[in-house]
């Protein structure tokens, strides 16, 4: 399928019936997918096909009547709120959605099942009441992304040896930048090194940072977890590379787009864990009874093409453990 054909299907407030084939009698089910992405976005086709493959693990999809209903908010929180109202009246049996998307769809209703993709501890944010047993009508899967950030500075420190001041990117609108500043700090005391944080919500304070580094010059960036960061991933990838600072992203799509490397949850496996419990709560499971599953599967994808144009030497160690060299 060409990419503009899968855009159109995806666009908008599609609807998508995964099998035309309803068994004779049998009511169709209805998934609706509630996302902060934009729909074009170069991500969205792995995930939704990982998702599919998720729902199929459940024998959804094959043989059975399944319609799926998108709404991509594209970093609007008031579309998000809009379209979390507009697929609450649709009455899905069930929605998927990622963080922004489950608070807005939580304050929606309290009676259809969310399954959620968050960066975040869900506990503590209020998604759900414990991870073993979430309680309500959520339940969904934790990426660990904040837990993470400690483990980001140390790979970087060991692709970058010299490095003693380090810049960090992070979003102060959301919860994930307070978490990434929290996880950030006593690992780089441990480490010995030296952090300047930086407040960007808007691609104007992007810029504006990269300006700041041309003046200050860090050994090396860190940018925080955001979909707003992800969303500007091609913009942050060549503001680097055009000032020459070794960066390190959340996820491969950073890396995939020339940034020098990603450590991070596979948010495609993430996806397909969230088809299985949609496909569980489809066939009459509860979201309260079943635990928030935490991920298990991490990628460290280094591209050797950008370590070179930095003139850095990329160790065996990392590359051997790299999931993806890029070359």
């Amino acid at each position: 399928m060409r990419k503009r054909e899968f855009i159109t299907l995806l666009g908008g407030a599609a609807a998508w019936p995964l099998a035309a084939r309803a068994q004779q009698g049998e009511r169709m089910r209805r998934v609706g997918v509630l996302m902060n992405l934009a729909a074009d976005d170069l991500e969205v086709q792995p995930r939704h096909a990982s998702f599919l493959q998720g729902l199929q693990q459940l024998g959804w999809g094959v043989g059975g009547s399944l319609q799926i209903d998108y709404r991509w908010g594209a970093g609007n929180a008031d579309s998000i709120r809009k379209f979390a109202a507009e697929l609450v009246a649709l009455a899905p049996d069930v929605i998927l959605a990622d963080s922004i998307g489950a608070f807005a769809a939580k304050a929606a209703t309290t009676t259809i099942p969310i399954v959620f993709i968050t960066g975040e501890d869900p506990v503590r944010t209020g998604l759900v009441a414990s991870l073993a047993r979430p309680g309500g009508n959520l339940t969904g899967v934790n990426l660990l992304t904040g837990e993470l950030t400690a483990k980001r500075l140390e790979l970087l420190r060991e692709l970058v040896p010299a490095a003693t001041r380090v810049s960090v990117l992070v979003n102060p609108a959301t919860t994930l930048g307070e978490t990434t500043v929290r996880d950030v700090e006593p690992a780089a005391r441990t480490m010995g090194l030296q952090i300047q944080v930086f407040n960007v919500s808007t691609s104007r304070e992007i810029d504006a940072a990269f300006a700041t580094f041309m003046r200050e010059r860090p050994d090396a960036v860190l940018v925080g977890i955001d979909t707003f960061l992800n969303s500007r991933r091609v913009q942050l990838v060549n503001l680097a590379a055009y000032h020459r600072v070794p960066a390190t992203f959340s996820n491969r799509g950073f890396a995939e787009v020339g940034g020098l490397m990603s450590y991070g949850s596979s948010i495609v496996d993430a996806w397909r864990q969230a088809g299985v419990y949609t496909g569980r709560i489809l066939k009459g499971e509860k979201p309260a009874d079943l635990p928030v599953v935490q991920a298990s599967k991490f990628e460290l994808v280094i591209n050797h093409q950008t370590a070179r144009m930095l003139g850095l030497t990329v160790p065996d160690k990392l590359l051997v453990a790299a999931d993806e060299v890029i070359e």
